[in-house]
């Protein structure tokens, strides 16, 4: 344990607070970055803020604040210095020269997380490039500060040689791991196509880092994905099939958190994984009601989803961790379902709430089928919400009662069977 604590980077966190951010969401944005740099496997030792009209073209916080901060790194022995903004290049070469500890920004925290989480060859391609269209404009004069790079936070993902390569080799990777992706992307593609052809039922959970997704997932399907109380606990998704009380079948896939201010290079890589979400029928969005700042949270959410061109697919909105919230939590709709996703009888009301949503998108059927027909009755039992299946002695037929989707390939051959 203490060995643990002495690996841990010392970092010194610096905002600036613009006449467009309020005193809550300013504060709230450090203690995430705060949250981030713990995640990173950081220990922040000290947060600094400054208000400014406009930040300073060239050091981001004015010279007094640059002064405090020197001062601060060699009485705490400061490693890092992190920044709760993207800086410019020419930002990031003027602050290194004035301290002797690291600077790292808001974006590059975020791209080291990802490449300590990421599993998956898609996934580590992913940050692959993002890392390197981050650090292709910041190349020049960064020879000999990262020749001095010891490891850690802000370094992890591509190596120290190869960051020291010129930018047509950085092109070149970047050409390279582009056409490796656009492979992979193909083989999703192709792999989505042959779900929809099985028109299986697809539910997406989304949600802002940290809201509980995979603990849910896990609850429902048993799937074992990664869950922690950190940001980004999981960034490869996961697909996995989850059978609702009623007996149907779905599948349902867990992705990766979104985040305020996440990196547009991030987005950019990883919108073939959040393409998932467009093929939805349900989504499910799940907010950490405990957060004081959910309201910001939800917001974030539906911006991003509304960048990935997500509409017309149902939300229900999964109000989650409802046995520590204390503040006074008011929903932002009606349609939702409040749950602490460790308590059994929470999760049964979760998928009685996902049960009913699915229905309102479906049509009522009412059938008799005769006993030859074993196929199209196993069928209706696993495609369709089987509500009530009984033998009519008088007819000699199976009298079924349900729900089925329209889109389905098995609704025609109800619609040419005997309709009650």
């Amino acid at each position: 344990m203490i060995e643990n604590q002495t690996q841990k980077e010392r970092a010194l966190l610096v905002g600036c607070q613009l006449p467009n951010m309020d005193d809550e969401r300013f504060l709230y944005s450090l203690d995430e970055l705060a949250s981030l740099t713990n995640t990173a496997k950081g220990e922040v030792m000290m947060s600094l803020s400054q208000k400014r009209n406009k930040v300073h073209s060239a050091t981001y916080i004015g010279k007094g604040k640059i002064e405090e901060i020197s001062a601060l790194e060699k009485e705490l022995e400061i490693d890092l210095i992190i920044f709760n903004d993207e800086l410019s290049p020419s930002q990031t070469r003027n602050l290194s020269e004035k301290f002797e500890a690291r600077v790292i920004d808001r974006t590059q925290l975020i791209l080291d997380i990802f490449a300590s989480r990421a599993k998956s060859k898609e996934g580590k391609l992913q940050v692959e490039l993002a890392q390197y269209e981050y650090l292709l404009p910041r190349l020049a004069g960064q020879g000999l500060a990262l020749s001095r790079l010891g490891g850690g936070i802000g370094t992890r993902g591509p190596g120290e040689t190869k960051l020291e390569a010129d930018r047509r080799h950085i092109r070149r990777r970047i050409d390279e791991i582009k056409g490796q992706l656009q492979t992979i992307v193909e083989h999703r593609n192709r792999y989505r196509e042959r779900r929809k052809k099985n028109q299986v039922f697809q539910i997406s959970l989304v949600g802002y880092t940290n809201a509980g997704k995979s603990t849910i997932f896990n609850r429902l399907t048993e799937a074992g994905s990664f869950e922690e109380n950190l940001l980004f606990a999981t960034l490869d998704p996961m697909t996995r099939k989850f059978l609702l009380p009623c007996g149907l079948t779905t599948l349902l896939t867990d992705t990766v958190g979104f985040i305020e201010d996440l990196p547009t290079s991030l987005i950019a890589a990883f919108r073939s994984t959040l393409e998932e979400v467009k093929e939805a029928d349900l989504i499910l969005h799940v907010v950490d009601c405990s957060n004081p700042d959910y309201f910001n949270h939800e917001k974030t959410v539906y911006r991003i989803l509304e960048d990935l061109d997500v509409k017309d697919i149902p939300i229900l909105t999964v109000y989650n961790k409802k046995d520590l919230v204390t503040t006074q939590f008011v929903p932002s709709t009606n349609d939702m379902v409040f749950i602490s996703a460790y308590d059994q009888a929470d999760l049964n009301t979760l998928q009685e709430k996902i049960e009913t949503k699915i229905i309102s998108q479906m049509e009522f059927y009412h059938l008799f089928i005769p006993g030859t027909e074993g196929r199209l009755l196993a069928q209706l039992k696993s495609e369709t919400v089987l509500l009530e299946q009984l033998f009519n002695e008088q007819k000699e037929l199976y009298e079924c009662k349900g729900y089925i989707n329209p889109s389905l390939a098995l609704y025609q051959q109800t619609k040419d069977l005997h309709l009650q």
